[in-house]
């Protein structure tokens, strides 16, 4: 996440017209309106590795994958984000008529950046938890083959890691499994 755009505060019926006219993405938390910066070469190629994995394994399946351009409303903690990933089981529920921010994802994925690594583990994993159709969550690193899973059991979130070119992940909310080799394929060396 970047600097606040404005010390205006908005509502969220602002930030909507003006997101969807605008040239460049904005997140949205509690009255305030964020750039989104850019991704690098590394988070591209294992985002869209890890959407044509999804892909493949969800064919003829009740379950849609979105790649970066998705915006979800986390209703409770009055925010908007752009998930990397996004995956909802069932029948997608909007917010409204232009069926652009998805009410009911079950699985969301954010490839960590830099810049973003400290927000998608705490700010941004915080609001996520408060939508109460997510099931998993995953925080994929760009630097070596990790991937940290977070499977809500309960009231609680179980967090699972995946360490090396070998590993698989286990997507028990949408019943799929990712390999690492295939996610870091031409990022890493040896993938």
């Amino acid at each position: 996440m970047s600097a606040v755009l404005t010390p205006t505060h908005f509502t969220a019926e602002d930030y909507l017209s003006l997101e969807r006219s605008a040239t460049c993405k904005s997140e949205f938390h509690d009255g305030q309106i964020y750039a989104m910066t850019g991704a690098s070469r590394e988070h591209n190629l294992i985002t869209i590795n890890i959407a044509g994995e999804l892909r493949s394994q969800l064919k003829r399946r009740p379950c849609e994958a979105y790649v970066s351009d998705m915006r979800v409303k986390a209703a409770e903690a009055r925010s908007y984000h752009y998930p990397d990933i996004v995956v909802v089981c069932g029948t997608p529920q909007f917010e409204d008529a232009h069926v652009d921010t998805l009410l009911n994802p079950t699985l969301l994925i954010e490839v960590l950046s830099p810049s973003t690594e400290a927000y998608d583990r705490g700010g941004k994993f915080a609001h996520y938890r408060k939508i109460p159709t997510l099931n998993e969550y995953l925080l994929v690193a760009q630097d070596q083959p990790s991937i940290e899973r977070y499977l809500r059991q309960g009231g609680a979130w179980v967090l699972t890691e995946a360490v090396g070119l070998d590993a698989d992940v286990p997507l028990e909310s949408i019943d799929c499994v990712l390999s690492l080799r295939e996610i870091y394929d031409k990022v890493l060396s040896g993938a």
